[in-house]
């Protein structure tokens, strides 16, 4: 029974000795001192429950911690991050234990891991919809509505979309951000002009045929030379070019489109003026008569280079070139365009993904089949398109150059163009145009 004078219900403290390997935090001798009635958890949880979860600032999340028993986790979690409550409940493992984090006591993240996972099944109605964004990117960069009068998951299902029919993410805005649009152009533009000279330089210093016969290739020695072939080539990149391009002007987002095909094609195109630079190859074959021509002045020479600017260095604009075989242009192009339309699509076009790919592969073939490159210079290209694009577009997906010092100084024009770019971009389709009203209604 309690001592007379004391509130009903309250209970005598008793001293407990402490743990052989732990240092006592209070003194040796505890004052014999009435306690109030110990809280239940379910109590605490109703008393958390009362404020809307959607309101809880960094300070209710150290609240929490405290009474949790975390707190020395509450200085990093609120203080330097400033966790409110829902990117409380959207911490998952992996985020206690990655940086910025970095969490290294194991017992101290599962503990914390049960107890958000206690405190999100008594929110109550918030539960199914924070699982179901928990760890998606738009949680953390995008917005959120600041009412408190609902439920989170009035959200209805017209606000969701498919990403390429796989995963599902919240319709947000993206910032077109024109003025880096410009800038990525002009950026691709001067780099053609840059590469048009590169290749004035090294055709004059293309080897002689008779001192450097073409290199031993096994697709070339295999093969023959099929003369119309490397025209049909460049038919299967305009044709890509024209289905790009349609996409283009109906998606939604094509700002940040032509900001990514410019700044990637740009980057490889730059590349590819060092490759050339570097080293001449011999020509692949006979059938190609090259010999060094000379400009005399800087003025033929940029003459010259705008010439093959201007003629997007086809043949079929009459632009006619040696020596710029490491590595090859059209099968640069050929991927790029072909990786941004599968990408920029939804996953259920399949026959404009297998056309897509169809074109791009009967491109490459076309190539060695007119023995205009060695089998070498095709492998590259579409090696470093390829990894350059996956490279680009999962650090844009993911954000991990956000955390990331490295990818910030290795990549500074990548983080220029698309650190306001949230996540992935969704494939949304538009008429970008007030008329016709039909086309307008139909395609948005």
């Amino acid at each position: 029974p309690s001592p007379p004078g004391w509130p009903r219900g309250a209970v005598r403290a008793t001293r407990t000795p402490p743990h052989p390997h732990r240092s006592p935090t209070r003194p040796s001798a505890w004052p014999m001192l009435p306690t109030a009635p110990a809280q239940t958890t379910r109590e605490k949880m109703a008393g958390y429950n009362q404020l809307c979860i959607r309101r809880w600032t960094t300070r209710h999340v150290a609240t929490w911690l405290k009474d949790e028993g975390f707190l020395e986790y509450v200085d990093i979690l609120c203080n330097k991050h400033r966790l409110d409550g829902l990117t409380l409940l959207t911490l998952s493992e992996y985020d206690l234990r990655s940086p910025p984090l970095e969490i290294k006591v194991l017992g101290d993240i599962k503990r914390l891991m049960l107890s958000i996972r206690k405190l999100d099944s008594y929110v109550g109605p918030l539960s199914p919809t924070i699982s179901l964004f928990q760890g998606s990117e738009w949680l953390v960069w995008g917005e959120l509505p600041h009412d408190c009068d609902g439920p989170i998951t009035d959200l209805s299902s017209d606000q969701y979309q498919y990403m390429n029919g796989k995963n599902k993410h919240m319709v947000r805005r993206l910032d077109p951000e024109y003025w880096k649009t410009i800038l990525s152009c002009v950026y691709v533009f001067i780099v053609f002009g840059f590469t048009s000279f590169i290749m004035v330089i090294v055709h004059e210093r293309v080897p002689d045929m008779q001192t450097y016969p073409p290199l031993p290739d096994i697709f070339l020695d295999s093969v023959p030379r099929i003369p119309w072939a490397f025209a049909m080539t460049e038919v299967c990149g305009v044709i890509l070019c024209y289905i790009w391009l349609l996409v283009l002007l109906l998606h939604k987002h094509r700002s940040i489109l032509l900001r990514r095909l410019c700044s990637l094609m740009g980057t490889v195109f730059l590349l590819r003026c060092f490759t050339m630079f570097v080293t001449s190859l011999s020509v692949p074959g006979q059938h190609l008569q090259c010999s060094g021509k000379l400009y005399g002045t800087v003025w033929e020479k940029l003459h010259r280079a705008f010439a093959i600017w201007s003629g997007f260095g086809m043949t079929l604009t009459g632009v006619h070139t040696c020596g710029d075989y490491m590595f090859s242009g059209h099968t640069v192009v050929l991927t790029m365009l072909n990786f941004f339309v599968t990408e920029y699509t939804p996953r259920s076009w399949n026959f404009l993904h297998t056309l897509s790919w169809v074109l791009n592969l009967f491109g490459i073939f076309f190539i060695l089949a007119a023995h205009e490159h060695y089998s070498i210079d095709v492998f590259i290209a579409f090696y470093i398109t390829t990894r350059l694009f996956l490279y680009y577009h999962t650090l844009a997906n993911t954000r991990a150059y956000q955390q990331s010092r490295r990818a910030r100084i290795w990549f500074p024009m990548f983080s220029f163009f698309e650190c306001n770019v949230n996540g992935t971009v969704p494939n949304e389709y538009c008429w970008p145009f007030a008329k016709p009203a039909v086309m307008k209604r139909l395609i948005g």
